[in-house]
């Protein structure tokens, strides 16, 4: 018994499985209702508040998106799970429901209460259908049968019932009948009851029943009562009688049901006890307790997977019964794998699938692992029993030459052992539950004993002398002949060990973690994930490919994982090739599933740097996404990312990121938004891009920052442009700021003037010159009341110098280091790739006499991640000169250019 989930809360005294997704419905004793996800380990939804008391009854809709409870409050209430919340109420019981269930094709629903009925209830009408009356107690569980018009029911007054509901369809027809009914002779039926009438009443457990329901596909009732037995009932068309009785349990058993998925009964005690009964030994074979659970209450089985789950005083487990995951190994172009006790292989390239051996019977248990020797055509096959004195392991010849139709049944060589596997050509290695390593021939002998204290499990290390050991701290490389260990890598409880095709890497598997290591296992990363690794197999280009319960997904030895494709069933990948996983399913039948390999490829080529591939996936816009988007970001190429983007908003920021600034500025064309210009406008001052910087001033109206850039520009045209539309928007500050910048003294008088500071005024005008003006200002002081400011005869005059050289075009550009991609990706043309490499910027639309280039300027350039100096020019005559031609690559031919 394996147990796949467990959740702590308030005693469980419902369970419901849904019949497609991974859900699972607890009803608890204080009231609450819980939805979780088995698989993930969440809890989906809670439903509160609603019911008065425990709840006990709980089943999903096999169709809609409803389930139903009963509680102790008396009332069934139906809710919808996606709108998460209650539809409506039905009302009737005068005592405890104790179960409710959904009819699986009628709109019905069944409830068992203390009140001694059972009553059934149409969903669609809300409305009780009828009332089935005999029990003299408490009725502890009622059930459809999950075909026939039946109905099984249990109660405390030591009887089990079966009712026959048959003429409820008449009376209460489906939607799909109504058209039949009109159609048909509406007289009344004489021979016909007009309610359920009740089949038979088996008698013979000595107390109260708790629990009885019926085979899924046979006339079988299953019956368990507080007399601690559980009882097997068959019927016929004319009686019902005991078949069977199973002893064993020391408390009053819970619940009990049939195991869908082999000939098994289930049953829980409030012993603090699971047994599993063999249905026709009539004898418990698994015992599962555990005093921390405390009672056992209810128990319910999957319709469709193996797997049931069970409510106790602490909350509840969902289990599953054995090990499925199939045996098989893979060498070269071949699979090998066990189904039906019969040894297979299937030829990948041809899709041939033969059966080639029947091996030997006499276990029990289903084969645990195996091992292929290629060199002697031989396998090992080993099966895991409940104790590890009774585990065994087979080694069996494949024979040369098989009938698929019949195939060879060999007896093997059978021996006791944990685990076995190949060491070399000739030799295998058993551990057995002394912990000691056994090393044998292909007679079976042993040849060498090596004590290895500690170790859990032996895998496979590639031929030679060595193999891996599990321990409780990890992983050891070990050496067989010298006996010592190699090498050590902490992980806990590995389960599976897969290496790639030249042995370079292994992945090493356990329940929720992932570790690739090296030859010498030294660990290259570690990849935790939330659902169960169920398997894995490496591609031709050294990725993992590896499977949880519900996904296909990769691992690069970087450390970077992704998720390639969702599952709707457990699948085991057993090889991968291009675009095709080859697997097998829990049925042990082979499978290919095709996957989208361009996003592990793309990010494998960027590990390892392989630029040309790169390229060519951007150019080709095979990868489009978030997630992309922000791997690239992460991984330090804006650039490339700069070329899935969509999203303008993103776009702006990856081309400020990686310093483009042509491509942000169309960015922020479109969104045209304040916050984008301001940004551009510091990232464009950084750069040099003084048309950008001015564009971007103008546009959030920063008119200090652009007298500024005007000033250091020598741009006075400008200036004085901005002098006048300060004047205009009554920016007095703004003003006066461009007329000081200006050197215009007039102006500044005027604005001083205009603001009432006479003062200043007067001072500006008398010691600028300005005679005429500073008189005219005297004469408006009032000389009792006011002061006429003093003229200070040493003043200097400020006055900005005139620009020497006015500039209206980008200044030298600021170096922007480029890598590969953005130099290759972004082509346009030849002289359009050459300007984008010298960072030259132009005033018109292309190369020519608009080019302007300061004297002895330094200019540098980024080609494929390196910087070069391109060259120093001077001026001489109407051309240019290279005064000195460094070594550069083909493509960056200066003298050409110039």
């Amino acid at each position: 018994m394996f147990t796949k989930f467990e959740k702590k809360s308030a005693r469980v005294k419902g369970l419901s499985f849904h019949p497609k997704r991974p859900w699972i419905l607890a009803s608890l004793l204080n009231g609450d209702i819980q939805l979780w996800d088995y698989q993930m380990g969440t809890l989906i939804d809670k439903f509160e508040n609603e019911h008065d008391g425990p709840v006990r009854g709980i089943d999903f809709h096999k169709q809609q998106p409803l389930f139903v409870s009963g509680g102790d409050d008396y009332k069934i209430k139906v809710w919808n799970y996606n709108l998460k919340r209650c539809l409506f109420t039905l009302l009737g019981h005068l005592d405890y429901i104790r179960t409710t269930f959904f009819h699986h094709t009628c709109p019905w629903i069944l409830s068992a209460s203390d009140d001694c009925t059972i009553r059934i209830w149409n969903w669609q009408s809300r409305t009780q259908v009828c009332l089935l009356n005999g029990h003299n107690h408490y009725v502890m569980c009622a059930q459809f049968h999950p075909s026939e018009d039946l109905v099984v029911s249990a109660s405390l007054d030591q009887t089990v019932r079966v009712w026959d509901i048959s003429s409820l369809k008449k009376e209460y027809p489906s939607p799909g009948a109504v058209e039949y009914t009109l159609r048909g002779n509406s007289g009344p039926d004489l021979f016909v009851p007009s309610g359920p009438v009740v089949k038979y009443v088996l008698e013979g457990h000595d107390c109260g029943v708790n629990w009885a329901a019926f085979h899924p596909s046979l006339p079988l009732i299953v019956s368990g009562a507080d007399d601690r037995q559980v009882k097997i009932w068959r019927m016929n068309e004319s009686m019902a009688w005991v078949l069977d009785t199973c002893c064993g349990h020391y408390d009053n058993v819970s619940s009990v049901v049939f195991y869908p998925h082999q000939e098994l009964i289930l049953s829980v005690s409030e012993d603090k006890s699971i047994r599993v009964w063999d249905m026709a030994k009539k004898v418990a074979v698994q015992t599962f307790r555990n005093d921390h659970h405390g009672c056992f209450w209810v128990i319910t089985a999957h319709p469709n997977l193996n797997l049931f789950a069970v409510g106790h005083d602490n909350g509840m487990l969902v289990f599953k019964l054995e090990r499925e995951r199939p045996a098989y190994a893979v060498y070269g172009n071949m699979l090998y794998y066990v189904k039906d006790h019969f040894l297979r292989r299937l030829n990948f390239n041809t899709s041939k699938d033969t059966s080639i051996m029947q091996l030997r019977s006499g276990s029990k248990f289903p084969v645990f692992n195996m091992s292929y020797n290629h060199a002697e055509n031989a396998v090992l096959l080993c099966t895991r029993a409940t104790t590890p004195e009774g585990s065994i392991y087979d080694l069996y010849s494949i024979p040369k030459e098989s009938d698929s139709q019949n195939p060879n049944t060999s007896q093997g060589q059978r021996s006791s052992g944990l685990t076995a596997v190949w060491v070399t050509g000739n030799r295998f290695a058993v551990l057995d539950h002394m912990q000691s390593l056994l090393i044998k021939n292909l007679r079976n002998e042993i040849v060498k004993m090596v004590p290895v204290p500690g170790c859990k499990e032996i895998f496979y290390a590639g031929m030679g002398s060595l193999l891996l050991l599990r321990d409780v701290d990890g992983i050891k490389l070990f050496d067989v002949q010298q006996k010592c260990s190699l090498a050590t890598v902490k992980i806990a409880n590995v389960k599976y060990v897969v290496w790639s095709a030249d042995s370079s890497h292994v992945a090493l598997l356990a329940e929720h973690n992932i570790m690739i290591c090296n030859r010498k296992l030294k660990s290259l990363c570690n990849i935790h994930e939330k659902i169960r690794v169920k398997s894995g197999a490496w591609d031709e280009s050294g990725v993992f490919i590896y499977t949880t319960s519900n996904h296909i997904k990769y691992a690069l030895t970087s450390g970077d994982h992704g998720i390639i494709k969702t599952l709707d069933l457990t699948i085991y990948v057993t090889r991968v090739t291009g675009n095709s996983v080859y697997c097998l399913d829990r049925e042990c039948r082979p499978c290919i599933l095709k996957i989208d390999p361009t996003e592990y490829r793309f990010k494998l080529a960027l590990v390892n740097r392989k630029h040309e591939e790169v390229l060519h996936m951007v150019r080709n816009a095979e990868l489009v996404g978030q997630s992309i988007i922000a791997y690239l970001q992460k991984k330090g190429y804006p650039d490339v990312a700069l070329h899935f983007v969509k999203d303008e908003k993103t776009r702006f920021s990856l081309a400020l990121e990686c310093g483009n600034i042509e491509v942000a500025l169309e960015a922020a064309k479109t969104l045209s938004e304040c916050g984008c210009w301001e940004r551009l406008g510091e990232a464009a001052l950084l750069q040099g891009h003084y048309q950008v910087v001015e564009m971007c001033y103008k546009k959030t109206k920063n008119y200090n920052k652009l007298t500024l850039l005007y000033l250091i520009t020598g741009n006075l045209a400008k200036l004085r442009k901005i002098m006048k539309e300060g004047n205009i928007r009554k920016d007095m500050s703004g003003h006066y700021q461009a007329a000081l910048c200006l050197g215009d003294v007039s102006e500044r008088v005027r604005i001083l003037k205009d603001c009432g500071q006479k003062s200043l005024a007067y001072l500006t005008a008398a010691t600028h010159g300005m005679d005429e003006e500073a008189e005219a200002l005297k004469e408006t002081f009032d000389l009792e009341k006011e002061t006429l400011p003093d003229v200070d005869s040493n003043a200097q005059l400020l006055q900005p110098p005139p620009p020497i050289n006015p500039m209206n075009t980008n200044w030298p550009l600021r170096k922007v280091s480029k890598g590969f991609f953005e130099g290759d990706i972004t082509v346009k043309g030849k002289a359009g790739q050459m300007a984008a490499d010298l960072n030259i910027d132009s005033p018109g639309e292309g190369w020519g006499d608009d080019m302007e280039l300061q004297d002895e300027d330094n200019y540098m350039d980024a080609k494929d991640g390196f910087e070069v100096e391109v060259g120093v020019v001077k001026e001489e005559g109407r051309g240019w000169e290279v005064v000195e031609d460094l070594d550069l690559p083909p493509e960056l031919d200066i003298p050409a250019i110039i």
